[in-house]
This record gives structure tokens, C-alpha cells and sequence, in this order.
């Protein structure tokens, strides 16, 4: 079976490919969705590889998602454009943001980062209202709590993939960089970094943002996956699922692992044992690591 679905997937014969996959419980958009949550882990190690306890991936992912799709069913750009245009506006948040919140350590950063994440769904949820009041006529552009509807399916398998592999390779290159020895030592102990000359908030502040970038583009690629999108969908829970689920500080092929895990075995295990897909999200994420 492997054999045939490498030959496959060589080929380029989608149908036989999926269909194998498909026989063993994996469908295309459970692969999709494991890929959209691997680029959230791959953020999420970039803060806690860096020691920061930061739970605002879940608020930058959704700024990327809502801007993505007003910029391709309102501006009619392309999904490449909305992708930069997502990750440029999640960076310039962060920046500013960055610079003060960042100061704080530990479980202070986490609560900081939480509001961070509320301010951005209710700010989401309000947004036409907003604009309404401001422009002095009727603005929809978020759609409230009902969110955005009937978004075209841009998003590829291929696209996922390719924009994985760019940034699993940034990882790899960035644990032998300079940036990458100063967020190790930053991680261990951020004191005695100092005391060596690294700058602390300046290093933290640059992983920050390119978190944010990369929560935004994984937002982006969501939106153009699901074809509904709400304020909702991005709370920090998804953050703290992705997190806590065989993720590890130092090693970025854990937190995909993990993540990849958590997708594609809650699929099938759902399907096969139902009283599983109503528990409680503690004790489905146990018997899903039980399981596996």
C-alpha cells in the first residue's frame, strides 16, 4: 500500500493517491487541516523556543484569515497577494505590540496575550458596526458573529505544502544561526544572555513578529479552506490544543509531529468510536495520545 502511494503521488495520479489514503481513514481535507496546524505549531515554537510563554498565535491567525478574505472577495486580489498582505498587516500589529508586552515573562505574558486574543475577536465581531458609524452608511464586511460565507476554496494541497516546506527550512537554518543561539540562550537563561551582550527584547520582539507572520499565513491558508470563517474560530484554545499536545520548546519536528497527530488521528478515531467526539477536550486530546 505505502509503495503504491508513493508510485503514485510520483505519477501525479491524484485519484489513486487519495484513494489510497482515503482507505486508511485520511482524506484530502484532514491532510489540509494538518498541514494549516503545522504552520500554527512551527509559530508557536518560535516563541517558546525563544522562552516566551506567548498565546497570541490564535489572534494573529485570525487577522490573517479575516484580511485574506477581504482581500480576495473585495479587492479581487489573488490568494498569493492576500497571503503577503496578511502577513504584512499581522507584523505591523506586532511590532507595537511587541515592544511593551514583551517585557513581561511567564504566566503575565500569557495573560497579556490572551486579551490580545479577545480584543482581536471583538474587535472582529464589532468591526461593521464600526465602520458603519464612521463612514455614515452601511459597511458588511465581517458579517458580526455570523462571520464570512461562501469563500471560494483557493487553497491547495500543494500551496500547504510548499509554504510548510519554506518554513521548516527557516527552522533548520535558523537553530545554526546567530538569532537562533541568542533565542536558545534567551530560553535558558535570559540574564546570562544579557550579561554577554545579547539584547533580549530586541530578540524577542523579532520572533514575535515572525510568530505573527506565520499564525497569519496559516490563517490565510484556513480561510480559504474551511469557506466559512467566524470570530469564534480563532480562540486561544486552538493555541493551547496545538501547544500542549506532545509539543516540546527546543525541538520544532515535536510540535509537528504532534500537531499532525492530534488532526489526523481525531478524524478517523471520531468516526470509529463516537462517543469520543463528545467529550471533553481535556479527555479526547488523553485518549487521542492513549490511542496513539
Amino acid at each position: 500500500m505505502v509503495a503504491v502511494t508513493l508510485v503514485a503521488g510520483l505519477r501525479g495520479d491524484r485519484r489513486v493517491f487519495w484513494s489510497v489514503l482515503n482507505a486508511i481513514g485520511l482524506r484530502e481535507s484532514v491532510v489540509q487541516f494538518m498541514l494549516v496546524d503545522a504552520l500554527l505549531a512551527l509559530s508557536i515554537y518560535l516563541t517558546l523556543h525563544s522562552g516566551m510563554f506567548s498565546l497570541a498565535n490564535a489572534g494573529f491567525m485570525s487577522i490573517g484569515a479575516y484580511v485574506g478574505v477581504i482581500a480576495t472577495q473585495h479587492f479581487g486580489l489573488p490568494l498569493g497577494s492576500a497571503l503577503a498582505l496578511g502577513m504584512l498587516v499581522a507584523a505591523a500589529i506586532a511590532l507595537p505590540l511587541g515592544a511593551p508586552v514583551l517585557r513581561l515573562s511567564d504566566i503575565y505574558l500569557a495573560i497579556a496575550t490572551i486579551g490580545f486574543g479577545e480584543i482581536v475577536r471583538i474587535f472582529w465581531l464589532n468591526f461593521d458596526g464600526l465602520a458603519t458609524s464612521l463612514v455614515g452608511h452601511s459597511v458588511t464586511l465581517t458579517g458580526g458573529a455570523l462571520g464570512i460565507k461562501g469563500i471560494p476554496t483557493s487553497t491547495k494541497t500543494w500551496h500547504l505544502l510548499l509554504a510548510l516546506a519554506v518554513a521548516g527550512y527557516f527552522m533548520a537554518r535558523l537553530n545554526d544561526s546567530r538569532l537562533g543561539r541568542a533565542m536558545s540562550a534567551i530560553r535558558q537563561d535570559e540574564i546570562g544572555a544579557a550579561s554577554v551582550g545579547i539584547n533580549p527584547v530586541y530578540v524577542k520582539l523579532v520572533v514575535f513578529v515572525l510568530s505573527a507572520m506565520l499564525a497569519a499565513a496559516g490563517g490565510v491558508f484556513s480561510s480559504h479552506l474551511t469557506r466559512i470563517i467566524s470570530p469564534g474560530d480563532f480562540s486561544f484554545s486552538r493555541v493551547v490544543n496545538i501547544t500542549v499536545i506532545k509539543g516540546a520548546q527546543g525541538v520544532y519536528e515535536a510540535h509537528q509531529t504532534g500537531t499532525t497527530e492530534l488532526t489526523a488521528n481525531g478524524d478517523p478515531l471520531c468516526r470509529a468510536f463516537k462517543p469520543a467526539c463528545g467529550m471533553p477536550s481535556i479527555l479526547f486530546k488523553i485518549t487521542i495520545n492513549v490511542v496513539s
